[in-house]
């Protein structure tokens, strides 16, 4: 199979896992603080990573090399993401929040051009600004509702930049593979995550409950293991192997895809209402992300093959 096509396969998988995401997110949430979840879903998922590698299933080697890029990548996501996502929809409306995330493709566009020289064709172009404007469709079904929240608008902003500049990060590390990527990012969240965990547990005198909460909730247990092995490390490896084939802007694409998978989910297991424009909208989605990675392409990878040296 062409490299191409087992990247934009490797994006359908980011978008799935990431898609259905929220609903297990929304499920945690609502009653377990947000850094307690942060903290455990990380966790879990350094330790399934650390079995792959010592069993040999992951290949990661970082003697030798300068782990400070990995650091930045880090920092970007999972860290000021997940942080700036979360505080940005508490101070705005969802569909607020929603609009403004679904425009992290453009961001990655634009970044890219910035930083990578990586100019788009026209063709490309507008399949990515067809396929934001079918994301802000979806995240606007409802009526828009806002919350005049200034600060909220600008955190959010904040965190599509911080997405967008993981993505460029990421095509620029060429000298790291996806699992080490996907393995740095997994040891920085965890040890940040769970410090954020500690200090709030120890400010509101719920160290208790952090400590012994996956083994005394399964609801909590279900929801972190899925976040952890199918986000923090499934949708991780694909999404950084993605890029390094297709580079960050073609990859980007496919994030809208996400919302996509949200509303499908909200459908099927929330019984949420699905109407002719989200119908609309959805092959808005499906078209644009088409679009960006197969008409006019232009291929923008870096890809780093493993060990071989």
């Amino acid at each position: 199979m062409p490299k191409t096509l087992r990247a934009v396969g490797a994006c359908l998988v980011t978008s799935t896992f990431f898609g259905l995401s929220f609903i297990f997110i929304k499920m945690c949430v609502t009653e377990i603080p947000l850094f307690t979840m942060l903290a455990w879903r990380n966790i879990i998922a350094l330790i399934a990573m650390t079995v792959c590698v010592m069993t040999g299933i992951l290949k990661v080697n970082l003697k030798g090399k300068d782990l400070k890029p990995l650091l930045v990548l880090s920092l970007f996501q999972p860290i000021l993401y997940y942080i700036l996502e979360a505080l940005g929809v508490k101070l705005t409306t969802a569909s607020e929040s929603g609009i403004i995330i679904a425009c992290i493709p453009i961001m990655t566009m634009i970044f890219s051009i910035i930083f990578l020289k990586d100019k788009p064709t026209k063709l490309q172009s507008f399949f990515m600004v067809l396929t934001v404007a079918g994301a802000i469709i979806v995240a606007g079904i409802g009526g828009l509702q806002t919350s005049s929240n200034l600060l909220g608008y600008f955190i959010l902003i904040l965190a599509v930049c911080s997405d967008a500049a993981y993505s460029i990060t990421s095509q620029k590390l060429k000298d790291f593979t996806s699992a080490e990527k996907t393995y740095a990012m997994c040891i920085t969240g965890t040890v940040v995550f769970t410090v954020c965990a500690l200090v709030d547990s120890g400010v509101n005198g719920t160290m208790k409950d952090l400590v012994t909460l996956p083994f005394t909730n399964m609801g909590f247990l279900a929801c972190v293991l899925y976040l952890a092995l199918g986000c923090n490390i499934i949708a991780f490896l694909c999404s950084n192997y993605a890029i390094s084939i297709i580079g960050a802007t073609r990859r980007s694409a496919f994030a809208a895809v996400s919302t996509v998978i949200t509303v499908v989910a909200g459908v099927f297991y929330l019984h949420e209402p699905f109407s002719w424009l989200q119908a609309l909208a959805t092959v808005m989605i499906l078209a644009g992300a088409t679009g960006v990675n197969f008409a006019g392409r232009k291929d923008g990878g870096t890809e780093k093959l493993p060990d071989k040296k």
